[in-house]
């Protein structure tokens, strides 16, 4: 699985013009799964996105997680986090989960955040959406489990 973490002031997701979720301080992430993903993957990403010092300490350093700062979390589902660019122009995806098993993966993702962190919001799997963000640093990391 694939985690594109942005530490964020602020970021929201709309879906035909509604706003399906948004959030103050905290993480916006991009999810993705891959196709030889399996449940294991799921409860290490999670530890990862919750736990991951992006946010800084009394002395500036990142030192703190969204947990520490009880900050919010906006997942995203994003399956072209699985392109392979390394030929032509056109990015190839079938390193990708089916979409059947990435949605479940997404829900349990969400489900296992949710446990451990007061605010989460979510995307839509399989939605057209519209995601705004305010980057906090810039901060963005990439994280793979």
């Amino acid at each position: 699985m694939i985690a594109l973490l942005q530490r964020v002031s602020r970021a929201g997701v709309t879906i035909s013009g509604k706003t399906a979720g948004r959030i103050g301080r905290g993480l916006l992430v991009f999810v993705a799964v891959h196709r030889d993903d399996e449940e294991r993957d799921i409860t290490r990403l999670a530890e990862r996105i919750l736990t991951y010092r992006v946010f800084p300490d009394a002395e500036n350093r990142m030192n703190r997680s969204v947990v520490d700062i009880s900050g919010e979390l906006l997942l995203v589902p994003q399956f072209t986090l699985t392109a392979d660019t390394r030929k032509g122009t056109r990015a190839s995806f079938s390193k990708g989960a089916e979409p059947d098993k990435a949605a479940a993966y997404f829900e349990k993702l969400v489900t296992a955040c949710e446990k451990e962190l007061e605010s989460v919001a979510t995307g839509q799997f399989g939605a057209n959406m519209q995601v705004s963000l305010v980057n906090d640093g810039p901060v963005t990391f990439w994280l793979e489990s």
